[in-house]
């Protein structure tokens, strides 16, 4: 469970329909890639890459109701994992692929998020809303400029539940993101429910976003940890500084 959040809440989401993609990586192929005054964060004697597509929605800002259009969109992100000096754990992200150029030259404005500008779709078979276990979801990423860059997902989410999963909670249960913002790390901290995750199947993936990000030749392995949520509703508060 996420410690809760002093004051009031800046920002929330609903993140829906999220795979999470991992694969095991040498520590010493991420820490080049980490803000400096951050670590890789291990488990098992290895580091992790996320590759996680997932629908974002109902985006609220300082309590106003939930922004039409511009916070409703597909997402694919790349993610590392870090710790800093104090010991904090969080999220560092390489690429986010998003739909919505405001929400991506903002999110790249006031917070330095690697946001692209992508062409992002979710096509979802009837039976994900039964949680049937022949559900599929095919997500697809085109980024704008640089059709080079690009994932097509399909993924089958199963019913079987995962529960006290050490590696699930280490890859799922992150309450914070790193970013650095003229040159300070800046440690920005978010608060929702506990993760109802799901086994699921990697049914396809054609993808060079990892590529970009750093790591040629990662998606033709299979992944170590393919897991499914339906989703939480995520609150943001005000960022810590390193």
């Amino acid at each position: 469970m996420a410690p809760a959040l002093v004051g009031r809440a800046s920002a929330s989401q609903r993140w829906s329909n999220l795979v999470f993609i991992h694969w095991r990586v040498d520590a010493a192929d991420v820490a080049p890639l980490l803000p400096p005054g951050l670590r890789p964060d291990e488990f098992d004697g290895s580091s992790w890459v996320g590759l996680i597509p997932f629908v974002l929605d109902r985006a609220t800002v300082f309590g106003s109701p939930p922004v039409p259009y511009f916070g409703n969109f597909v997402e694919v992100n790349v993610r590392l994992y870090a710790v800093d000096a104090q010991g904090r754990r969080g999220v560092v992200f390489v690429s986010l692929e998003a739909s919505r150029l405001a929400a991506v030259l903002a999110a790249r404005a006031l917070f330095r998020l690697p946001y692209m500008w992508s062409r992002t779709r979710l096509a979802a078979s009837d039976s994900v809303a039964a949680r049937a276990d022949s559900a599929l979801l095919t997500y697809t990423s085109v980024r704008h400029g640089a059709a080079a860059a690009h994932s097509t997902i399909v993924a089958r989410p199963r019913t079987a539940a995962v529960v006290g999963d050490p590696l699930a909670d280490f890859l799922t249960a992150r309450w914070a993101l790193f970013t650095s913002i003229r040159g300070r790390l800046v440690h920005l901290r978010n608060h929702h429910e506990p993760w109802q995750l799901f086994t699921a199947d990697l049914v396809r993936l054609e993808d060079t976003l990892l590529a970009v990000a750093g790591f040629p030749g990662l998606s033709e392995r299979a992944p170590d940890s393919v897991l499914y949520s339906p989703g939480v509703t995520t609150w943001f508060g005000t960022s810590g500084r390193a």
